[in-house]
């Protein structure tokens, strides 16, 4: 696989979709459309397409299959939803190339989200988890192992908070061919959410096989810069991935996003964390395509 450098990602699938008028307060958040309404979410996948990004992240955060089953589908309906996913970012994807037959093919991230997500509780953003290795492998691997055997074109394990979780995440990766990155929810400008140093996931990630980058997702803007920096010194030859959310504060109980969102800041920052050393930026909660737009133009200065 081929990637350009830098390159721009998608921003938030769950606002996008809000702002479709779909409602997303309950467990499975934006996941229970794969099975509802998956137009919708390649309407949202197209909508970043066409704002100007290169890689599109697939809506299976929180699609899981106890997360499904809980819900009562089967584990075989279960294991064709999360694939869906997939499905609903190609579909955007050859229509995004049948209106722009010029442009270079984007990427496809299958997300893996948190043991967090599942739980539904706000915990992706603590890591207080309270379960064995083993309990967060048997979780994790056959989600894996369903969408590395998808048409993906790597893996995005998403907003983890424990290092712990890191460290199962990444022997499953071991065994995997599809390439895949690690990004972490941090607290502060040094610690992932657990409150473990971001060098020390770093380094421990440095000579993985298969991980071809590490980096932060869905933590405040105002924090990126350094926790690049802090990266890049225990990462060796990885690339870094940053995909801030909007700063705002996430409340688990209602699943909202409240308090002061400077969005402007990812626009007139994508260019300083390119600087400081990242080579994927994008956005996540409350970052929406006019965000990915503008950053796409201070990247490649674009007049458009």
């Amino acid at each position: 696989m081929m990637i350009t450098y830098p390159l721009l990602l998608d921003g938030g699938l769950s606002n996008e979709l809000e702002r479709q008028g779909c409602d997303l307060n309950q467990q499975l958040w934006s996941a229970k459309l794969l099975a509802t309404h998956p137009e919708a979410i390649t309407l949202a996948h197209l909508s970043y397409l066409e704002a100007g990004a290169q890689c599109i992240i697939t809506s299976s955060y929180q699609a899981t299959l106890p997360g499904f089953m809980a819900i009562g589908y089967s584990q075989s309906s279960a294991s064709e939803l999360i694939l869906t996913s997939v499905a609903c970012a190609e579909e955007a994807r050859n229509r995004f190339l049948s209106m722009n037959p010029q442009s270079v093919k984007p990427l496809i991230a299958a997300s893996i989200g948190p043991y967090g997500a599942y739980l539904a509780n706000g915990s992706e953003y603590r890591g207080d988890y309270g379960i064995s290795d083993q309990e967060l492998r048997d979780f994790h691997e056959p989600r894996i192992n369903l969408l590395s055997s998808s048409s993906a074109d790597m893996l995005a394990c998403e907003t983890i908070p424990s290092f712990q979780e890191a460290k199962v995440l990444a022997d499953i990766l071991q065994s995997i061919k599809k390439p895949s990155w690690i990004s972490f929810s941090c607290k502060d400008g040094k610690h992932i959410s657990d409150g473990t140093p971001i060098e020390a996931c770093a380094a421990f990630l440095a000579d993985h096989p298969t991980v071809f980058a590490i980096g932060v997702n869905c933590t405040a803007p105002k924090y990126i810069s350094e926790l690049i920096q802090s990266i890049k010194s225990k990462s060796g030859n990885k690339k870094i991935v940053v995909y801030p959310n909007s700063g705002a504060v996430y409340n688990a109980e209602s699943k909202t996003w409240s308090g002061l969102s400077d969005l402007s800041s990812c626009e007139v920052m994508a260019k300083e964390w390119i600087e400081v050393g990242a080579d994927i930026i994008g956005g996540c909660c409350g970052i929406g395509p006019t965000q990915i737009k503008a950053m796409r133009k201070n990247i490649f200065k674009t007049d458009s």
